[in-house]
């Protein structure tokens, strides 16, 4: 670790885990006014408007920031200390509306417009997976971005419950259709289960997204699905989505939609180290339902891979620099 002024986490040697302000990880809270003191700003996106059955994503950003107490300051295989390459700081939660869906999107899309131009990559935690396209309208106007995406369900499906175009299952056809998401550059990681119809994937496979399903997952090595996605997203700016429901529910049991014959945590921790060095804009971890969960593992879950995110965002601020508002290494 190197001598830094950066802000650091709480030391849980001088004030205990269970004690003090709940913030992610440990870390100062800032305020909207001082974006121009952040580099990579933790944000809680706490609505599950777009669900479609078991709601509860708006309460995971308060218990992944609980769990995240547990996170220490450098990953014991990277050996990257996040908080030496960044100032990184908790910038609280969007203030949400639960019942109002159209304004929540609003709102999401003003907060991270003001992100976005501050120059800050965005590290999010959900809330239901809807809440990535308001993300993507903040930080993508200026240009489309690619993704890597692991999940259970590709997303892009086109309405739900005869004509409604906004749930946690369409944001990435909605993102398609806007302009925001490249569709060449998006790989699709643990995708499986039943579907409402045959058709379901074809939207997503005509733009040229790549979908790669949990069979053909178990059947390749992390390595050459690695390669492979790599390949896909390049080196031009591109975002990574965690859905906690590409794991098994036995390892992710709060979550809205849980799908069995899933990932292992360690799979996926694998995986998404395995993306260190891409050209990262943003981040999120969604779709953490505590209500749902069982001894808060799945809030667990979400806080490490919030980590293991943070770690790759570092990384690349470290080796590329601040944002321009265009998206791209200042």
């Amino acid at each position: 670790m190197t001598t830094t002024t950066f802000p650091q986490p709480q030391d849980a040697a001088q004030v205990p885990r269970f004690a003090g302000l709940s913030t992610f990880m440990r870390l100062p809270m800032v305020g909207p006014d001082r974006l121009d003191t952040v580099d990579i700003g933790l944000i809680g996106l706490p609505w599950d408007a777009g669900t479609t059955n078991r709601a509860g994503a708006r309460h995971g950003p308060r218990e992944v920031r609980n769990q995240s107490a547990l996170m220490r300051k450098v990953h014991h295989v990277s050996r990257i200390a996040p908080y030496d390459l960044a100032r990184v700081a908790d910038l609280g939660d969007v203030a949400l509306p639960p019942m109002d869906l159209m304004l929540g999107l609003d709102l999401i899309e003003a907060f991270y417009r003001r992100v976005h131009a501050a120059g800050v990559r965005p590290l999010s935690v959900g809330g239901d997976h809807l809440v990535t396209l308001p993300v993507f309208r903040g930080i993508a106007r200026s240009g489309a971005v690619g993704m890597v995406h692991f999940d259970a369900h590709s997303d892009t499906n086109d309405s739900y419950f005869g004509g409604q175009r906004y749930t946690h299952g369409t944001p990435f056809r909605r993102a398609v259709e806007e302009g925001l998401l490249d569709p060449k550059r998006t790989v699709q990681i643990g995708v499986r289960g039943s579907v409402y119809d045959p058709a379901d994937l074809d939207f997503a496979k005509a733009v040229g997204i790549r979908v790669v399903q949990m069979e053909e997952v178990a059947a390749r090595s992390n390595e050459d699905l690695l390669a492979e996605a790599r390949s896909i997203v390049g080196d031009a700016p591109t975002y990574i989505s965690f859905d906690v429901d590409c794991l098994d529910p036995c390892y992710a049991p709060g979550t809205g939609t849980p799908e069995i014959g899933g990932m292992t945590t360690l799979q996926a921790q694998h995986l998404v180290r395995g993306l260190q060095g891409l050209n990262l804009v943003g981040a999120d971890v969604v779709e953490v339902s505590p209500p749902f969960d069982v001894g808060g593992v799945t809030s667990l879950v979400g806080a490490t891979m919030t980590f293991e995110l943070l770690c790759l965002l570092a990384d690349a601020h470290g080796q590329r620099g601040r944002l321009t508002p265009a998206g791209s290494a200042a």
